[in-house]
């Protein structure tokens, strides 16, 4: 007999907005891992270098508000269930990442962007539209998305001080999960985007990075 639990549209909105909640609102997700940064170290930072890193550490919790926008929308109007399955689980894995980098923005003495629910708004209404297109679309769109997120976490590995173990150590594990991610949608037949398409998509990415490091 199966288990699988059936949702009527109403079910699946009521869901979409209370994860919509868990995302937005500070404290309110709980992850399945405990952070990397647990059994990492820090030495003493100076302020210029907490401020720096905390813009980074922003710049990454954005980017999981946007993932979690993104795949819930995709979700919300998959066609086949197998794949809605695969948007959920995939939420489910980046849930991981909102709290270990909302913890260390915390540890830093700093805040989440103020323009968080803006871009979980635009990454609902795009995963959302991607996936009404199809699923093979909306899978590729995850594989190019992770794609720019691992450019992003590679960048900021760079500009984290090696004294700074705490925050790489999530960043590192976070990279880790994120190119699994692409690889998962690729082989789930994800398409493939092509260059120009990326490259759009870098440039939206540049938008919300600059901004959320500030704001």
């Amino acid at each position: 007999m199966s288990t699988q639990r059936h949702y009527s549209p109403i079910d699946r909105l009521l869901l979409q907005a209370d994860a919509a909640m868990r995302t937005l609102i500070p404290n309110s997700s709980h992850a399945h891992r405990p952070s990397p940064a647990v059994l990492a170290t820090s030495s003493t930072l100076d302020t210029t270098q907490k401020r720096h890193i905390a813009g980074l550490m922003r710049i990454n919790h954005t980017g999981e508000v946007c993932a979690q926008a993104l795949y819930q929308g995709q979700a919300l109007t998959a066609s086949l269930p197998e794949t809605r399955e695969k948007m959920e689980q995939a939420a489910e894995e980046e849930i991981d990442h909102l709290v270990w980098c909302e913890q260390r923005i915390g540890e830093l003495d700093s805040h989440t962007s103020l323009l968080n629910p803006l871009f979980y708004g635009l990454s609902f209404a795009i995963g959302a539209t991607a996936g009404a297109i199809s699923d093979k679309v909306s899978l590729g769109f995850v594989a190019a998305t992770e794609d720019q997120v691992c450019k992003h976490l590679d960048d900021h590995l760079q500009q984290i001080p090696e004294t700074d173990g705490k925050s790489r150590a999530i960043l590192e594990q976070m990279r880790i999960d994120e190119e699994q991610h692409a690889t998962s949608a690729l082989d789930a037949g994800g398409y493939r985007f092509p260059a120009p398409v990326k490259f759009g998509m870098s440039l939206l990415a540049k938008v919300m990075t600059s901004s959320s490091y500030r704001i």
